[in-house]
């Protein structure tokens, strides 16, 4: 008679094991979250259940570490991963490698209202936190992503609105691990550099999750603490992030924020003009109004008794000689200082500096050449001077 052949626990458990993972592919699988556990190692140990079974589950530290936060005890997920068996306790699990709320992004929602509950609790969301923007910055800071359209959004409408002003950008990621960490870290330092007024802080749209960087504490901590106003452009009108409720103002889009941060040049000189006309019509009716009381006290005056007559004429007289001085004074004021005003725009104008001679070399395709390099045999461009702009060829070496 043939002996039987007599396994070791170990055998079965590791030919169990096997079998699993061999047989069963890699499935979705949804329950509700239970006893979920975060290990000092990172991993996550919890079960999923439905109302007849339940199933030991865990997500190790890298995994983890892609969720926004650890799920609320009794909320459906649905998990991503494969069956195996932990042979020192011959239990069956599942190793799960992606898990989501039933609706998907059911996990970052619940993470995004955790947080703003905590900032509204701490005050952060107060309308009277908000600082005003600066309406003429010098420089403007922006942090976004060095190959993202935001970037070139924000440059464009600067250049048109306000090409005077200086743009110092700060790039990062904005997606992905590490992203909210690289995007705190160029706050602070732009923010902090002195270099800038105002900063812009912001990228394109996309899905919550790609846009989670913009929702994570360490950036609205950053936002907070940031010593000049800060604008969040995050995605688009329909987007809203934690950034956006931290910060002083928010724009829906990158080019939005843009325009907040600079006024349009040209609206700038329509307005000045306006305001300099209101001025002259005000000092006028200040004068008329001026000689028309005068008149009348002299009127009175000349009514009164002949002894009066005399000293009130000379009092009216030295009072119209002050108001008129004061008028003239008044007016020599605002008029020099709507002269300053027109003065600094003019300073201001890239015409004004075409206009005392100077020209500007540009490409065909409109780019500024600033050096000789920029320069090669046979290349053709312009040069714009103050009423138009000439054809040009580069005939000698660079």
């Amino acid at each position: 008679m043939t002996e039987p052949r007599v396994w070791s626990v170990t055998q079965v458990n590791r030919a169990v094991r096997g079998l699993l993972e061999d047989t069963i592919e890699s499935l979705w699988i949804g329950g509700e979250v239970a006893n979920w556990t975060r290990a000092r190692s990172g991993h996550c140990y919890f079960t999923l259940k439905d109302e007849q079974s339940q199933l030991r589950s865990v997500m190790f530290k890298t995994e983890a570490e892609t969720l926004p936060a650890d799920p609320e005890e009794g909320t459906t997920v649905r998990a991503f991963g494969g069956l195996t068996l932990y042979e020192a306790r011959g239990e069956y699990q599942l190793v799960v490698r992606r898990l989501e709320a039933q609706d998907a992004e059911g996990l970052w929602r619940q993470a995004f209202e955790r947080l703003r509950l905590k900032l509204e609790a701490e005050g952060l969301l107060a309308p009277e936190r908000k600082r005003a923007l600066p309406r003429f910055p010098t420089a403007v800071g922006v942090v976004t992503s060095l190959a993202g359209a935001a970037l070139a959004d924000i440059l464009t409408v600067v250049r048109r609105r306000a090409p005077w002003t200086r743009v110092v950008v700060r790039g990062a990621r904005v997606q992905g691990e590490g992203s909210g960490d690289e995007v705190a870290e160029a706050i602070a330092v732009l923010g902090g550099s002195g270099l800038v007024d105002v900063l812009i802080v912001g990228r394109g749209g996309g899905s919550l999750e790609d846009l989670w960087a913009f929702n994570e504490e360490v950036v609205a901590r950053a936002i907070v603490a940031c010593p000049v106003p800060v604008i969040s452009a995050v995605g688009h009108e329909v987007d809203v992030t934690i950034s956006d409720l931290v910060a002083d103002v928010r724009a829906p889009t990158p080019s939005a924020g843009a325009e907040a941060a600079v006024e349009d040049g040209e609206g700038l000189s329509d307005a000045l003009g306006v305001t300099r006309t209101r001025m002259s019509g005000a000092l006028r009716a200040i004068t008329f109004r001026r000689r028309e009381v005068l008149g009348v006290r002299l009127g009175q005056l000349r009514r009164s008794g002949v002894g009066l007559v005399q000293p009130r004429r000379e009092a009216v007289s030295r009072t119209g000689d002050r108001m008129e001085s004061a008028v003239r004074g008044i007016a020599t004021l605002k008029k020099a200082r709507l002269t300053e005003v027109a003065g600094k725009m003019d300073v201001l104008s890239p015409l004004a500096t075409l206009g005392r001679g100077y020209a500007l070399p540009q490409d065909v395709s409109g780019r500024i050449l600033r050096t000789v390099e920029a320069f090669e045999k046979g290349d053709r461009f312009s040069l714009r001077v103050s009423d138009g702009s000439v054809p040009c060829e580069v005939r000698g070496g660079s």
